[in-house]
């Protein structure tokens, strides 16, 4: 994903991208029923997987991101370039993506299971967390 910050004072206020890395972790209890068949998991990973991948990295993923403010916005939309542009309201920063992405995930969890946290890294060594306990 690429992005752009308004009113930023370095060199992030350039159309520029990452290659971010998502951690996602779920809280709850195994499963305890032996006829159920997916007894002894929390929840399957492959169906926590295609949570993700469908609702973000599928978005997201070779996109770009820009704060709905920018002027002109209006020149970038219609041209093939910008076919996955999006528009947020809010500045793309990857702060802000972890409580973005921790809505769009927490309500496709199964009853009974929490998001526990997201860690979003945009380099090898800058990241951003989230945790459901700071966010009551």
């Amino acid at each position: 994903m690429g992005h752009a910050l308004l009113n930023y004072d370095g060199l992030c206020k350039h159309i520029h991208g990452h290659s971010y890395m998502l951690y996602v972790t779920i809280k709850g209890e195994p499963i305890s029923d032996a006829a159920a068949i997916k007894n002894g998991m929390v929840m399957d990973f492959g169906d926590l997987t295609r949570i993700v991948r469908s609702n973000i990295v599928e978005v997201y993923d070779h996109s770009l991101a820009l704060n709905k403010a920018i002027p002109n916005k209006e020149s970038l939309v219609g041209h093939e370039m910008f076919d996955r542009l999006h528009l947020m309201d809010f500045q793309p920063t990857c702060e802000n993506f972890v409580i973005h992405f921790a809505n769009i995930i927490k309500p496709h969890l199964p009853k009974g299971v929490e998001l526990f946290s997201i860690k979003l890294y945009e380099t090898a060594k800058a990241y951003a967390e989230w945790y459901a306990a700071d966010n009551d």
